[in-house]
Protein backbone atom coordinates (compact mmCIF):
# COMPACT_ATOMS: atom_id res chain seq x y z
CA UNK A 1 0.00 0.00 0.00
CA UNK A 2 1.67 3.47 -1.02
CA UNK A 3 1.73 6.02 1.76
CA UNK A 4 1.70 9.89 0.71
CA UNK A 5 4.98 10.58 1.19
CA UNK A 6 7.77 9.91 -1.40
CA UNK A 7 10.49 7.31 -0.69
CA UNK A 8 12.89 10.07 0.17
CA UNK A 9 10.96 11.47 2.99
CA UNK A 10 9.03 8.11 4.44
CA UNK A 11 12.96 6.65 4.56
CA UNK A 12 13.75 9.78 7.13
CA UNK A 13 9.98 8.75 8.70
CA UNK A 14 10.90 5.43 9.49
CA UNK A 15 14.61 6.49 10.70
CA UNK A 16 13.11 9.10 12.87
CA UNK A 17 10.25 6.48 14.28
CA UNK A 18 13.10 3.34 14.84
CA UNK A 19 15.12 5.64 17.18
CA UNK A 20 11.81 7.39 19.14
CA UNK A 21 11.32 4.21 19.76
CA UNK A 22 14.45 2.82 20.98
CA UNK A 23 14.90 5.93 23.02
CA UNK A 24 11.59 4.83 25.24
CA UNK A 25 9.10 7.24 22.64
CA UNK A 26 6.16 6.84 21.04
CA UNK A 27 5.13 6.61 17.04
CA UNK A 28 1.86 6.56 15.19
CA UNK A 29 2.73 3.84 12.26
CA UNK A 30 0.27 2.86 9.41
CA UNK A 31 -1.06 -1.07 9.57
CA UNK A 32 -2.90 -2.81 7.02
CA UNK A 33 -6.07 -3.06 9.87
CA UNK A 34 -6.12 0.25 11.72
CA UNK A 35 -3.24 3.00 12.72
CA UNK A 36 -1.54 1.84 15.72
CA UNK A 37 0.29 4.20 18.55
CA UNK A 38 3.73 1.89 19.06
CA UNK A 39 6.11 1.27 21.69
CA UNK A 40 9.06 -0.56 22.61
CA UNK A 41 7.19 -4.07 23.40
CA UNK A 42 10.45 -4.86 26.48
CA UNK A 43 10.32 -1.53 27.87
CA UNK A 44 7.50 -1.03 30.77
CA UNK A 45 8.34 2.74 30.97
CA UNK A 46 7.44 3.09 27.04
CA UNK A 47 4.50 0.85 27.55
CA UNK A 48 3.14 3.13 30.92
CA UNK A 49 3.33 6.38 28.38
CA UNK A 50 1.23 4.60 25.87
CA UNK A 51 -1.31 3.48 28.30
CA UNK A 52 -1.45 6.97 29.52
CA UNK A 53 -1.31 8.42 26.04
CA UNK A 54 -4.60 6.24 24.99
CA UNK A 55 -6.41 6.55 28.62
CA UNK A 56 -6.23 2.68 28.69
CA UNK A 57 -7.22 0.41 31.49
CA UNK A 58 -3.83 -1.42 32.26
CA UNK A 59 -5.63 -4.71 32.47
CA UNK A 60 -6.62 -4.71 28.63
CA UNK A 61 -2.95 -6.25 27.19
CA UNK A 62 -1.52 -5.36 24.36
CA UNK A 63 -0.67 -7.07 20.66
CA UNK A 64 2.85 -7.31 20.16
CA UNK A 65 4.07 -6.59 16.27
CA UNK A 66 7.09 -8.87 14.69
CA UNK A 67 8.52 -9.39 11.16
CA UNK A 68 8.34 -13.09 11.71
CA UNK A 69 7.68 -16.45 12.54
CA UNK A 70 10.64 -16.49 14.09
CA UNK A 71 10.56 -13.91 16.06
CA UNK A 72 7.11 -14.98 17.33
CA UNK A 73 8.44 -18.29 18.71
CA UNK A 74 11.16 -16.49 20.96
CA UNK A 75 7.88 -14.32 22.34
CA UNK A 76 5.54 -17.09 22.08
CA UNK A 77 5.68 -20.48 23.01
CA UNK A 78 3.27 -21.33 19.76
CA UNK A 79 2.33 -25.16 19.34
CA UNK A 80 1.55 -26.40 15.96
CA UNK A 81 -1.82 -25.05 15.40
CA UNK A 82 -0.56 -22.05 16.17
CA UNK A 83 2.19 -22.20 13.69
CA UNK A 84 -0.15 -23.45 10.31
CA UNK A 85 -2.36 -20.66 11.24
CA UNK A 86 0.98 -18.26 10.59
CA UNK A 87 2.28 -19.79 7.76
CA UNK A 88 -0.99 -19.33 6.41
CA UNK A 89 -1.99 -15.99 7.31
CA UNK A 90 1.03 -14.03 8.34
CA UNK A 91 1.98 -11.22 7.62
CA UNK A 92 -1.66 -10.51 8.27
CA UNK A 93 -4.44 -9.81 10.08
CA UNK A 94 -4.54 -12.24 12.31
CA UNK A 95 -3.25 -12.21 16.21
CA UNK A 96 -2.34 -15.53 17.92
CA UNK A 97 -2.57 -15.79 21.77
CA UNK A 98 -0.43 -17.99 23.53
CA UNK A 99 1.46 -19.07 26.62
CA UNK A 100 4.60 -16.24 26.96
CA UNK A 101 7.77 -17.35 25.54
CA UNK A 102 11.16 -17.18 27.70
CA UNK A 103 13.03 -14.59 26.19
CA UNK A 104 11.53 -11.28 28.03
CA UNK A 105 11.07 -9.83 24.75
CA UNK A 106 7.48 -8.64 25.79
CA UNK A 107 6.78 -6.91 29.30
CA UNK A 108 4.77 -7.76 32.16
CA UNK A 109 2.84 -4.21 31.49
CA UNK A 110 2.21 -4.40 27.99
CA UNK A 111 0.58 -8.54 29.05
CA UNK A 112 -1.37 -6.97 31.38
CA UNK A 113 0.54 -9.23 34.17
CA UNK A 114 -0.75 -12.60 31.91
CA UNK A 115 1.15 -15.45 31.19
CA UNK A 116 -0.08 -15.19 28.00
CA UNK A 117 1.01 -12.96 24.90
CA UNK A 118 -0.64 -11.91 21.82
CA UNK A 119 1.17 -11.37 18.53
CA UNK A 120 1.02 -11.25 15.09
CA UNK A 121 3.05 -10.23 11.92
CA UNK A 122 1.80 -7.31 9.95
CA UNK A 123 1.23 -6.86 6.42
CA UNK A 124 1.47 -3.38 5.81
CA UNK A 125 5.06 -2.62 3.87
CA UNK A 126 6.25 0.70 6.10
CA UNK A 127 4.63 -1.43 9.65
CA UNK A 128 7.50 -4.16 8.41
CA UNK A 129 9.90 -2.01 7.79
CA UNK A 130 9.80 0.25 10.96
CA UNK A 131 10.04 -3.60 13.19
CA UNK A 132 12.60 -3.98 10.57
CA UNK A 133 14.35 -0.65 11.82
CA UNK A 134 13.42 -1.10 15.12
CA UNK A 135 14.91 -4.68 15.92
CA UNK A 136 12.32 -6.30 17.95
CA UNK A 137 8.76 -6.58 18.85
CA UNK A 138 7.03 -3.26 18.75
CA UNK A 139 3.66 -2.99 20.85
CA UNK A 140 1.00 -1.19 18.55
CA UNK A 141 -2.76 -0.75 19.75
CA UNK A 142 -4.51 1.62 17.83
CA UNK A 143 -3.84 5.08 17.78
CA UNK A 144 -7.42 6.19 19.30
CA UNK A 145 -8.05 7.09 22.65
CA UNK A 146 -9.09 4.26 24.41
CA UNK A 147 -13.00 3.73 23.58
CA UNK A 148 -12.91 6.15 20.60
CA UNK A 149 -13.45 4.65 17.27
CA UNK A 150 -9.83 3.24 15.98
CA UNK A 151 -8.45 5.79 13.15
CA UNK A 152 -8.04 4.35 9.81
CA UNK A 153 -6.38 7.47 7.98
CA UNK A 154 -3.21 9.00 9.44
CA UNK A 155 -4.78 12.46 9.89
CA UNK A 156 -7.50 10.94 12.04
CA UNK A 157 -4.77 9.54 13.75
CA UNK A 158 -2.63 12.30 14.48
CA UNK A 159 -6.12 13.99 15.57
CA UNK A 160 -6.41 11.55 18.45
CA UNK A 161 -2.90 11.01 19.91
CA UNK A 162 -1.07 12.82 17.72
CA UNK A 163 -0.13 15.51 20.72
CA UNK A 164 1.67 12.12 22.68
CA UNK A 165 3.89 10.91 19.44
CA UNK A 166 7.64 11.53 19.04
CA UNK A 167 7.23 10.47 15.48
CA UNK A 168 4.89 9.29 13.11
CA UNK A 169 4.50 7.67 9.91
CA UNK A 170 2.03 8.20 6.56
CA UNK A 171 1.00 5.45 5.43
CA UNK A 172 -2.10 6.25 3.59
CA UNK A 173 -5.70 4.90 4.05
CA UNK A 174 -5.78 1.69 6.47
CA UNK A 175 -6.42 -1.05 3.52
CA UNK A 176 -9.14 -3.21 5.99
CA UNK A 177 -10.13 -1.18 8.52
CA UNK A 178 -11.29 -3.25 11.42
CA UNK A 179 -8.72 -4.70 13.84
CA UNK A 180 -7.44 -8.24 13.70
CA UNK A 181 -9.11 -11.33 14.47
CA UNK A 182 -7.41 -12.48 17.57
CA UNK A 183 -7.31 -16.59 18.60
CA UNK A 184 -6.79 -17.81 21.78
CA UNK A 185 -4.79 -21.01 21.83
CA UNK A 186 -4.57 -22.18 24.95
CA UNK A 187 -5.30 -26.02 24.78
CA UNK A 188 -8.41 -27.75 23.30
CA UNK A 189 -10.29 -25.91 21.79
CA UNK A 190 -9.02 -23.21 20.19
CA UNK A 191 -11.25 -19.97 21.00
CA UNK A 192 -11.86 -17.18 18.79
CA UNK A 193 -11.20 -14.02 21.02
CA UNK A 194 -12.41 -11.41 18.63
CA UNK A 195 -13.47 -11.62 15.06
CA UNK A 196 -11.53 -9.60 12.19
CA UNK A 197 -10.40 -9.96 8.71
CA UNK A 198 -9.35 -13.49 8.79
CA UNK A 199 -13.14 -14.73 9.28
CA UNK A 200 -14.14 -17.93 11.33
CA UNK A 201 -14.66 -19.81 8.53
CA UNK A 202 -11.07 -19.42 7.13
CA UNK A 203 -9.76 -19.87 10.39
CA UNK A 204 -11.70 -23.07 11.03
CA UNK A 205 -10.51 -24.37 7.39
CA UNK A 206 -6.82 -24.74 8.50
CA UNK A 207 -7.37 -25.67 12.59
CA UNK A 208 -10.74 -26.93 12.84
CA UNK A 209 -13.88 -25.96 14.64
CA UNK A 210 -13.32 -22.30 16.60
CA UNK A 211 -15.22 -22.39 20.59
CA UNK A 212 -16.21 -17.99 21.12
CA UNK A 213 -14.44 -16.03 23.50
CA UNK A 214 -15.84 -16.77 27.29
CA UNK A 215 -13.35 -17.84 29.54
CA UNK A 216 -10.37 -16.39 27.95
CA UNK A 217 -11.77 -12.94 26.53
CA UNK A 218 -9.53 -11.11 29.34
CA UNK A 219 -6.63 -12.34 27.26
CA UNK A 220 -7.37 -10.25 24.31
CA UNK A 221 -7.70 -6.51 23.62
CA UNK A 222 -10.76 -4.58 22.56
CA UNK A 223 -12.63 -6.55 24.50
CA UNK A 224 -14.15 -3.77 26.94
CA UNK A 225 -18.33 -3.55 26.97
CA UNK A 226 -18.20 -0.42 25.48
CA UNK A 227 -15.33 0.27 22.85
CA UNK A 228 -15.00 1.99 19.45
CA UNK A 229 -17.48 4.32 20.84
CA UNK A 230 -18.78 7.69 19.24
CA UNK A 231 -20.03 10.49 20.89
CA UNK A 232 -23.62 10.18 19.49
CA UNK A 233 -25.88 6.83 20.70
CA UNK A 234 -26.39 4.14 18.21
CA UNK A 235 -29.57 2.30 17.04
CA UNK A 236 -28.71 -0.80 15.30
CA UNK A 237 -30.18 -3.10 12.83
CA UNK A 238 -32.64 -0.16 11.52
CA UNK A 239 -34.68 0.14 8.20
CA UNK A 240 -34.14 3.87 8.22
CA UNK A 241 -33.28 6.55 10.18
CA UNK A 242 -35.47 9.25 11.75
CA UNK A 243 -35.59 12.99 12.16
CA UNK A 244 -32.49 14.35 13.15
CA UNK A 245 -30.20 11.23 12.81
CA UNK A 246 -27.40 9.98 10.88
CA UNK A 247 -27.57 7.02 9.08
CA UNK A 248 -24.63 3.86 8.46
CA UNK A 249 -26.36 2.71 5.38
CA UNK A 250 -25.42 -1.43 3.72
CA UNK A 251 -26.67 -1.67 0.01
CA UNK A 252 -29.16 0.44 -2.01
CA UNK A 253 -30.13 3.26 0.06
CA UNK A 254 -31.28 7.23 -1.04
CA UNK A 255 -28.86 9.66 -0.51
CA UNK A 256 -29.62 12.34 2.52
CA UNK A 257 -27.10 15.02 3.98
CA UNK A 258 -26.26 12.52 6.87
CA UNK A 259 -26.36 9.24 5.01
CA UNK A 260 -22.69 7.15 4.81
CA UNK A 261 -22.96 4.42 2.72
CA UNK A 262 -20.58 1.73 3.68
CA UNK A 263 -21.17 -0.49 0.70
CA UNK A 264 -24.22 0.20 -2.33
CA UNK A 265 -23.47 -3.03 -3.27
CA UNK A 266 -23.77 -4.70 0.41
CA UNK A 267 -19.92 -5.81 -0.36
CA UNK A 268 -18.35 -6.60 3.20
CA UNK A 269 -15.35 -5.68 2.66
CA UNK A 270 -15.92 -2.31 1.26
CA UNK A 271 -18.10 -2.08 4.32
CA UNK A 272 -15.34 -2.96 6.65
CA UNK A 273 -12.81 -0.79 5.41
CA UNK A 274 -15.21 1.97 5.59
CA UNK A 275 -16.61 1.38 8.78
CA UNK A 276 -14.48 3.53 11.12
CA UNK A 277 -13.86 6.00 9.13
CA UNK A 278 -17.95 6.72 8.23
CA UNK A 279 -18.53 6.60 11.99
CA UNK A 280 -16.38 9.16 12.56
CA UNK A 281 -17.73 11.26 9.89
CA UNK A 282 -21.46 10.54 11.20
CA UNK A 283 -20.22 11.58 14.39
CA UNK A 284 -18.60 14.92 13.77
CA UNK A 285 -22.30 16.04 12.87
CA UNK A 286 -23.31 15.96 16.12
CA UNK A 287 -26.66 13.81 15.19
CA UNK A 288 -29.48 13.13 17.91
CA UNK A 289 -27.81 9.55 17.25
CA UNK A 290 -26.77 7.40 14.76
CA UNK A 291 -28.80 5.10 13.11
CA UNK A 292 -26.73 1.70 11.48
CA UNK A 293 -28.41 -0.63 8.59
CA UNK A 294 -28.76 -4.26 9.34
CA UNK A 295 -25.25 -6.20 8.49
CA UNK A 296 -25.43 -9.67 7.96
CA UNK A 297 -23.46 -11.74 10.34
CA UNK A 298 -21.79 -13.82 8.12
CA UNK A 299 -17.75 -13.53 7.22
CA UNK A 300 -16.15 -9.90 7.90
CA UNK A 301 -19.78 -9.05 9.13
CA UNK A 302 -19.44 -10.74 12.61
CA UNK A 303 -16.44 -8.65 13.05
CA UNK A 304 -18.48 -5.46 12.04
CA UNK A 305 -21.17 -6.20 14.15
CA UNK A 306 -19.18 -7.04 17.25
CA UNK A 307 -17.66 -3.44 16.55
CA UNK A 308 -21.27 -2.51 16.10
CA UNK A 309 -22.18 -3.94 19.27
CA UNK A 310 -19.24 -2.69 21.36
CA UNK A 311 -19.79 0.75 20.22
CA UNK A 312 -23.33 0.43 21.71
CA UNK A 313 -22.54 -0.80 25.10
CA UNK A 314 -24.14 -3.93 23.92
CA UNK A 315 -21.60 -6.42 25.07
CA UNK A 316 -21.15 -7.42 28.87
Amino acid sequence: MAGSEGPDRQTGALSRAARALADGGLVIMPTETVYGLAADAADPTAVARLYLAKGRPAFNPLIAHVTSLALATRVARLDGQAIRLAETFWPGPLTIVAPVGEDGLVCDLARAGLDTVAVRSPSHPLALALLEAFGGPIVAPSANRSGRPSPTTFADALAETGDAAQAAIDGGRCEIGLESTVVALLGAPPRLLRPGAVTREALEAVIGPLADAHLDARRSPGRATRHYAPGAPLRLAVRAPKAGEAFLAFGPAAPGPMVFNLSPSADLTEAAANFFSFLRAADALAPVAIAVAEIPRIGLGEAINDRLERAAGRVG
